[in-house]
């Protein structure tokens, strides 16, 4: 079976490897010949905790390939995957659907035989009935179905995801396409729980999914204002909420709010189509507007403890949205830094994997350090909004000696608390009553 996937990002990308790795002949093109050159020659154009191995294994092995050239993608493919993007509308907040019916549009003419055209991006209900339109006004002799797959990897965890999959959602209402998705995930078959469905029921599973996490977010994170303010621990209140079997213990970590390329595009994207089809979706629109409060009013946390030293440097450790990727779309980090620039011009930021894509949204705003401790020299203060391992081990007795003031504000709680008041720093966190 070959496969063609069209788009080379988060999602095309971990996806076009882990079905070579699984024994399919996978061809993924993009439009972007730098990246596709990169590519071919062995290199990643983004971070994915595992994908190197297997990416390498699978290019030399030559089944995976990448091209610029969308009909020598598609010829002869039984599966074209469409995975590019379906960014946030800079005005209407709706998904941007315009380069995925480039796509269809695009590859239509190249289709041979019969071949199914399977949505991996995330693209509002009734997507798949105008792709169809679009396929069918551009080539009337094509013999084609349209399915709906929507993706669930998680960024950082995206190689795991797709080998080691929770469910996976399948939406057509063709028993022809039904067989050959049937094909293609065979290998998962006896792994875990493939729900059929129908199309537009698939398109909104992953937009109901998101908006309830995002929710669950929300919720987690208005219980640590109330425990800041009543002297609970938001990680013990969080400890005994996850282990009732209904609620669950994932997405009950405290922190500035929810970012990524996914949550906030999705929930706004859900809103939009509650409007749309006449369905009230307060709570979304509610989450959404206060998510947006928080990354501000954690902007103001931070500069509220510099005590009026605004001139002071401000060492910031996290730049992605999440630990174990370098995305920065959206991340809670970017935004609170540059509510901060509002303030202070010092501020010296640092991630490990995440400094060149923070530095093409911060520009020279900001200083960019190499490691921790070239961060927190001199630093008034140090805020942690990633949480990445690393972050979690500093030595604090050796931090206390190059810092200025001894000051941290970590908004993601990855330090022992008692152990940073015992160096004697001033430390801020979520969920808990400041000292």
């Amino acid at each position: 079976m070959k496969l063609a996937i069209i788009g080379t990002g988060y999602v095309g990308l971990p996806t076009g490897t882990g079905f070579a790795e699984l024994g399919f002949d996978v061809v993924c093109a993009d439009k972007d010949k730098n990246k596709i050159d990169k590519l071919n020659q062995g290199e990643l154009t983004l971070f994915e905790e595992g994908l190197k191995e297997i990416f390498i294994r699978n290019l030399k092995s030559n089944r995976l390939k990448f091209t610029t050239d969308i009909k020598n993608a598609v010829k002869g493919a039984d599966v074209v995957m469409l995975a590019v993007g379906t960014p946030q509308h800079a005005i209407t907040k709706e998904a941007d659907l315009s380069y995925i019916y480039a796509a269809a549009e695009e590859l239509a003419p190249h289709l041979e035989g019969y071949t199914v055209i399977a949505t991996k991006s995330t693209v509002p209900v009734g997507t798949g009935d105008e792709i169809e339109k679009i396929i069918r006004t551009a080539n009337q002799t094509a013999d084609f179905d349209t399915v709906s797959i929507p993706e669930f990897l998680r960024e950082g965890f995206a190689i795991y995801d797709f080998f080691h999959p929770d469910r996976i959602v399948i939406g057509t209402n063709s028993d022809k396409a039904r067989k050959v998705m049937e094909e293609l995930y065979q290998p998962f078959a006896d792994k875990t729980t493939i729900l059929w469905m129908n199309r537009r029921s698939a398109e909104t599973v992953k937009y109901a999914s998101n908006a309830f996490l995002a929710m669950k977010i929300h919720y987690i994170n208005e219980m640590a204002d109330f425990c800041e303010k009543s002297g609970a621990d938001i990680n013990e209140v969080a400890k005994g909420m996850g282990l009732d079997s209904r609620i669950g213990r994932k997405f009950l970590n405290a922190g500035p709010g929810y970012g990524g390329s996914c949550f906030p595009k999705d929930t706004n994207a859900m809103a939009q189509m509650g409007k749309k089809w006449g369905a009230e979706l307060n709570l979304i629109e509610t989450v959404i507007a206060k998510n947006d409060e928080r990354k501000a009013k954690m902007a103001q946390r931070v500069i509220y403890a510099l005590k009026g030293n605004t001139s002071g440097k401000i060492a910031v450790l996290g730049l992605a949205f999440k630990g174990g990727t370098d995305d920065c779309r959206e991340s809670p980090a970017i935004e609170i830094v540059q509510e901060m620039l509002k303030y202070s011009s010092n501020i010296c930021v640092y991630d490990p994997k995440a400094q060149e894509n923070a530095a093409m949204i911060l520009k020279n705003r900001v200083q960019y350090a190499s490691g921790i401790k070239e961060a927190c020299e001199n630093a008034s203060a140090v805020v942690i909004l990633t949480e990445w391992a690393e972050f979690g081990n500093i030595d604090l007795t050796n931090l206390k000696k190059i810092m200025t003031t001894p000051c941290i504000i970590d908004l993601r709680n990855m330090l022992d608390k008692n152990k940073a008041l015992s160096e004697g720093f001033e430390y801020q966190c979520i969920g808990f009553a400041n000292v």
